[in-house]
């Protein structure tokens, strides 16, 4: 992927696609293209191979997904499901006829079974039962690893798709409704300082542990890796560490400033008990995460609180 090659960015305006243009804008690639949803409406078949025909685009970032938390999960189960499988397909089937050079499919780690070995390796795809909260979102983005794979198969087309583990940063979601943990967390605890709240109550238990991988690394590891792998192999994407729900909660109040106590409400579903990512693979093909924890987190505040006006 040369700096003068075109390249389609879908879903730029996500936490995941605007890291990947900040990060290629950069790093000095000029032709990066891209549409808002008023403009290219992804989950239109039609309209998305005429964009493709126009355009053709030689590299795509497959970042476009209808995403949320265990309540917008549970809640939007039929809308994420046809949404992300509308749009995914879409954009490999057009990419594919419009000979595109590459395609990187993001999928997400709520693809493995709910109760995979730790830490997770890309092996155990299909290897059990799924996370019930999430797992229409997680059969659509399988969906999407199996249709790359098997483009790959049957057409030869140069598809790779990666597994990010929980993301986090700017331009997060910060909806306490819909979004996920760590961004509910910064809003939950900066709404609780500014009231002088005695205490914050955090969902579910407090014990299941969780890793986050900062959204700039991994717009690093996505442009490296459409660099530098083309293999038919899922490579999973995270940092090879995480912690309880209860060790975030404590740091992001640190981070935040919040003093009270933290109260957890065990009545409140959990999830998975545990999602650790193996990224032995990642690391051998030569990238590993930058980013500690602590200072996404306050990178993420900072921007929250830049941004949350406005």
């Amino acid at each position: 992927m040369n700096k003068n090659d075109t390249i389609y960015i879908a879903g730029h305006r996500g936490l995941v696609g605007g890291a990947i243009y900040r990060h290629l804008q950069n790093a000095g690639y000029t032709k990066i293209m891209t549409r808002t949803h008023a403009e290219l409406d992804l989950t239109n078949q039609a309209a998305v191979n005429a964009f493709f025909s126009e355009f053709k685009p030689e590299y795509i970032f497959l970042a476009a997904a209808k995403v949320g938390g265990i309540h917008a999960n549970n809640t939007y189960s039929g809308q994420f499901i046809r949404d992300n499988l509308l749009i995914q397909t879409h954009i490999i089937d057009a990419a594919y006829r419009n000979a595109a050079h590459k395609l990187l499919f993001l999928g997400s780690s709520c693809i493995y079974p709910k109760f995979a070995p730790q830490p997770i390796k890309e092996d155990y795809l299909l290897t059990g039962p799924l996370e019930e909260t999430n797992e229409a979102y997680a059969v659509a983005k399988i969906a999407g690893i199996k249709t790359v794979e098997n483009y790959r198969k049957q057409y030869g087309f140069n598809g790779i798709s990666l597994m990010p583990t929980n993301l986090y940063g700017p331009g997060d979601n910060f909806d306490l409704q819909n979004s996920h943990v760590l961004p509910a967390l910064i809003r939950k605890f900066h709404e609780a300082k500014l009231a002088e709240q005695a205490d914050v109550v955090v969902w579910g238990s407090g014990k299941p542990r969780r890793e986050f991988l900062f959204s700039e690394d991994l717009a690093g590891a996505a442009v490296f890796l459409m660099q530098q792998y083309s293999g038919a192999a899922i490579i999973n994407v995270g940092v090879g560490e995480d912690v309880s729900i209860a060790e975030l909660a404590s740091l992001v109040g640190d981070v935040v400033g919040y003093t009270g106590k933290i109260v957890y409400d065990a009545s409140k579903p959990d999830g998975t008990p545990r999602k650790l990512l193996d990224v032995s693979r990642l690391h051998d093909l030569g990238w590993r995460a930058q980013v500690s924890l602590r200072e996404g987190i306050a990178r993420t505040y900072h921007w929250y609180l830049d941004n949350q006006q406005k």
